[in-house]
């Protein structure tokens, strides 16, 4: 599922990528009117966008009117204008929801998935199946296969897997994995935990056989090749 992020902020874009590439979305981002009506303009696909109100060249409500000459997508808007006017502007075009700056990462996720639950966008048309190693990870229900029998992993190896996937050659520290996933289900994970995580997960993957699917590199954290 691909999500629009149309933010200006560097820190606030980079936080909502990383979170929603953990989440198994596919992110693309842009940090004015000018390149993201480029984009939707070209044909560009998306399944959910992310809004900011105000932008450098212009403002978030222009690109969600031209989102909605063509296309019906959820629209949730990230706005610092918490006020009557800018809400009621935001749903009169078309918005579904909006949620004001600043924000907690998780009740964001949760609004979307709300809204998707709703829109029944949640149901994607085609299933996004990724490899890793003799492993085919199904973004969309969720299940990993290995040689035709499914591999049954725990929430937090799910989660786990989709993190290092989608920053696939990228060394994540485990500072940078812990923030990510520690309370995503509502468990407490310290770093001897993430150790013992780690370890079943490669176990599950056949990662002795596969040669390092999940490489440790020493002293910073661990990469998926």
């Amino acid at each position: 599922m691909i999500v629009l992020v149309v933010e200006d902020d560097e820190m606030i874009a980079d936080g909502l990528t990383f979170s929603l590439l953990g989440e198994g979305y596919e992110v693309k981002h842009f940090s004015n009117v000018k390149s993201t009506m480029e984009y939707i303009q070209g044909g560009g696909k998306m399944d959910f966008c992310l809004l900011d109100v105000m932008l450098p060249d212009g403002n978030g409500f222009t690109v969600c009117q031209e989102i909605r000459k063509t296309m019906q997508v959820p629209i949730l808007f990230l706005t610092a204008c918490n006020d009557e006017v800018s809400t009621v502007r935001a749903l009169e075009i078309g918005a579904d929801d909006y949620i004001a700056k600043p924000f907690r990462v998780r009740e964001l996720l949760a609004r979307m998935a709300a809204i998707l639950r709703r829109t029944g966008g949640d149901k994607a048309s085609d299933a996004t199946v990724k490899q890793v190693g003799k492993n085919l990870v199904n973004m969309q229900t969720g299940k990993v296969y290995r040689d035709n029998e499914e591999v049954i992993l725990t929430a937090m190896e799910y989660k786990l897997l989709l993190l290092l996937l989608n920053h696939r050659g990228q060394t994540l520290s485990r500072n940078q994995i812990l923030n990510a996933i520690w309370d995503d289900v509502g468990e407490f994970v310290n770093d001897n935990t993430l150790t013992v995580y780690m370890k079943r997960l490669r176990k599950k993957l056949g990662d002795e056989e596969d040669s390092q699917l999940i490489e440790t590199i020493r002293g910073m954290g661990y990469r998926m090749n």
